[in-house]
């Protein structure tokens, strides 16, 4: 069976195997020496280190053994699963637990922060978000499966279901997302860890790097949005708001009415589109953001770099604290929006002046 099968992949390769168009090792005046360049390397070797390699490639041969493993016939499960037994004719939904079908359900299961464990019948589909959905033998599923950070576990048997059904699985982070699950209100209050600090100091040096990347290869530009963010930020911010509910209805009218292809190209495109307008938007208001603080912090420096870095490390800073850094990725989303619309924007609507003959 499919699911059964154990595929073990080597990413590298530890020789390059060759064929051999003579013998590795020859008689010569009545001496075995050997003929081959690579066996007269492995053999110039100290003792210690081919020791040391031979250990720990037998250890590497039995961690690669044990992770080969198949898994057990039965999986466990959530002993705390919420049990449905007799017949229901409608969905049946786990919110922050798990549940346990024995009886019969109509329609179809799905579970947020928690495992389906399927020991009846379920005659729709089955989902199971920050779980696993687990198919006891002799039970049955007359839908798609669909898992999201976790496994679908059936056995060694041949799991009961329809032919043209179909399993959509992306296994990982199934603990975060059991938490996130199950403690919604705890994405908004990041836990003070090791991780948490680490990542947001290699997001200020990441946002530093491209900000120095992106002012020395077009300065001018940056300084003209700069300018414009300053005397028009009020117009820039409401331009970006706009722009990001038109391209946010366009793509799923584009998906809803459009054929798949143009559909997707549409939604290929919109991404780009914000991806390069919150790399450019986020530059430039890290560089006003830098330079307001330069004048009232640091009046004596004027060092580009340090003004970039005073503007990333803030606005890193306040994208950190709890409860509040959702409203300000949103605000940057829509002012970087605002600033990458504007780019050829003219604030003032003055005609020029005809030049003196």
């Amino acid at each position: 069976m499919i699911a059964n099968r154990i595929n073990s992949h080597f990413p590298f390769s530890i020789f390059h195997f060759v064929i051999w168009r003579r013998e590795p090792v020859i008689l010569r005046n009545g001496k075995w020496e050997m003929s081959i360049d690579k066996w007269k390397m492995i053999r110039s070797l100290p003792l210690t280190v081919l020791k040391l390699v031979t250990i720990f490639s037998a250890l590497f041969l039995g961690i690669v053994t044990i992770r080969a493993q198949p898994a057990t016939d039965e999986h466990p499960g959530d002993p705390q699963a919420r049990v449905i037994d007799g017949v229901v004719n409608t969905t049946v939904f786990g919110l922050g637990q798990s549940i346990r079908i024995t009886g019969t359900v109509k329609e179809g299961a799905i579970a947020f922060g928690g495992d389906v464990i399927v020991e009846g019948s379920v005659d729709g589909d089955v989902a199971a978000i920050g779980g696993s959905v687990i198919q006891r033998e002799g039970s049955r599923i007359g839908g798609d499966v669909i898992v999201v950070g976790g496994i679908y576990h059936h056995g060694k048997a041949a799991p009961a279901r329809d032919p043209k059904s179909v399993t959509i699985m992306y296994a990982g982070y199934e603990d975060q997302l059991r938490h996130v699950m199950r403690e919604p209100f705890s994405v908004l209050r990041p836990q003070l860890t090791p991780v948490f600090f680490g990542t947001r100091l290699l997001a200020v040096l990441v946002w530093f790097i491209i900000s120095l990347a992106l002012t020395a290869v077009m300065p001018n530009t940056v300084s003209r949005a700069v300018a414009r963010l300053q005397l028009a930020s009020l117009r820039v911010a409401l331009i970006g708001l706009l722009g990001s509910i038109v391209i946010t209805l366009g793509v799923f009218v584009s998906l809803l009415v459009l054929p798949a292809v143009f559909g997707a190209v549409i939604s290929i495109m919109a991404l780009m589109l914000v991806i390069v307008a919150t790399l450019f938007g986020r530059v430039v208001i890290f560089a006003t953001t830098g330079r307001w603080l330069q004048r009232r912090l640091l009046p004596r420096v004027q060092s580009e770099s340090i003004t970039l870095l005073l503007g990333v490390a803030f606005w890193v800073a306040l994208a950190s604290v709890p409860y509040i850094w959702p409203i300000v990725i949103a605000g940057l989303l829509v002012a970087s929006l605002g600033l990458a619309l504007t780019a050829r924007y003219r604030i003032g609507w003055k005609k020029p002046r005809p030049a003196d003959g």
